[in-house]
């Protein structure tokens, strides 16, 4: 039940030395504000980190040739193999759980000799010859025209999509390339489409300087038969790639004549189990954050211990009257209990304010910024979180003021009254 006298007397107990009490809270303001700008910043670079991989299929592996390492079935160790268009399909049908079996070749070109020419203008682009299931596992916005699709390779259309890198290189600024020719290594392509992609990563301009060609166009244009360079290979949702990945890795080496234990044979990376790393990173960061955090504001909090300590002795006198006059152990722990919660919860209050205006003011400044490549974005703590820290004060309060209280009913009515 509220009491006004009750109240009125926490009051003037936590004001009567004004300067000590702001100091004592001042450690716990301190402690609730570190932990609420660590949480919030781990949750920003949380933001940044994966929002570089928004748009990507993260359920994915990349999967390669490389040379056998050990000889099997009479086939040589050091000998080299390439995928084929059959391996595709087999790993379709074998293995369960898979949405997207993308094979791939390519043409390099990116930082290299002049593969691609338009007019009088050349330039070095990375060239892939791909189905149009690739958009769908790699982040790219179409900004004019269109992607492959499936009449593009059941046809073996000579057709083309620029990336904007290519676009500024190979065309005059205004200039439309829909429906222009450029011609890669020496074979005609019609531009149907521009793209543009985030970067993953390394040089920014790379993701902009690729084109892309119909797999079976690529195959037939570039003599490359049957064989496939590589593969992307995405999982449907709640099938980890991870799981399926030694399925299919088998399944190659079975139908290439590898040993079962030849590990190095086939190149793969698992682009789940790094996301998924990432992820743990993220855990631990916040788990770090508790920690400091947590210990931070204990150090306010066994000062907000001491002075109540402090004021239980120097209020011995009047605990004793109380006494005398009839109060109970009880309401006495209960008084001494109210003040250092009370205490406790309004500075930790303060250091939760204080924070979130400092959370406010890194967004209003990043909202004026291009965040797009940045990594660190919308800083920012939830409810639950603020739950969790109301939570650390209250408890934070009573183990602060229970060894005072404990010590003030310990005090003897004769023993406090003796006291000047």
């Amino acid at each position: 039940m509220f009491s006004r006298d009750r109240w009125s007397e926490i009051i003037e107990a936590l004001t009567a030395n004004w300067f000590r009490t702001v100091l004592t809270a001042f450690g716990v303001l301190w402690g609730i504000f570190i932990l609420v700008i660590l949480l919030a910043a781990g949750k920003g670079l949380e933001n940044g980190v994966k929002q570089g991989f928004s748009g990507i299929a993260t359920n994915t592996m990349f999967m390669w040739t490389q040379v056998a390492s050990k000889p099997y079935k009479g086939m040589p160790k050091g000998r080299r193999y390439s995928f084929e268009i059959e391996d595709v399909a087999a790993i379709k049908d074998q293995v369960p759980g898979l949405r997207f079996v993308s094979p791939r070749n390519q043409l390099d070109g990116f930082g290299g000799a002049n593969n691609v020419v338009r007019g009088l203008n050349t330039g070095a682009f990375n060239v892939y010859g791909d189905y149009p299931e690739i958009i769908q596992q790699e982040p790219m916005n179409i900004t004019s025209g269109r992607f492959l699709n499936y009449s593009d390779i059941n046809e073996k259309r000579k057709v083309a999509i620029i990336g904007e890198g290519v676009k500024s290189t190979l065309y005059d600024k205004g200039e439309d390339p829909l429906g222009t020719y450029i011609k890669i290594s020496g074979v005609n392509f019609m531009v149907i489409g521009t793209y543009k992609k985030k970067s993953q990563g390394g040089d920014p301009e790379r993701g902009q300087k690729e084109i892309y060609v119909p797999f079976t166009a690529f195959s037939q244009a570039f003599n490359r038969g049957n064989k496939v360079g590589w593969m992307a290979i995405t999982a449907y949702d709640g099938n980890s790639i991870t799981n399926l990945k030694n399925d299919i890795i088998d399944l190659i080496k079975n139908r290439h004549t590898i040993h079962p234990d030849d590990d190095r044979a086939v190149g793969n990376f698992d682009l789940y189990q790094e996301y998924s790393k990432v992820n743990g990173l993220f855990v631990a960061l916040k788990a770090v954050a508790y920690f400091v955090g947590v210990l931070v504001l204990l150090s306010g909090i066994i000062g907000i211990s001491n002075i109540m300590l402090i004021v239980v002795k120097e209020r011995t006198n009047e605990i004793g009257v109380r006494r005398a006059l009839g109060a109970t152990p009880w309401s006495i722990r209960g008084q001494i209990l109210m003040e250092s919660i009370f205490l406790t919860i309004v500075s930790g209050m303060a250091g939760i304010i204080l924070a979130t205006g400092v959370i406010w003011l890194v967004n209003l400044q990043l909202g004026q910024m291009d965040t797009s490549e940045m990594m660190f974005l919308n800083p920012s703590v939830n409810l639950g979180v603020v739950m969790v820290a109301l939570s650390i004060l209250i408890i934070s309060g009573l183990l602060a003021g229970l060894i005072p209280a404990q010590q003030a009913i310990r005090v003897k009515p004769v023993d406090a009254l003796r006291t000047e």
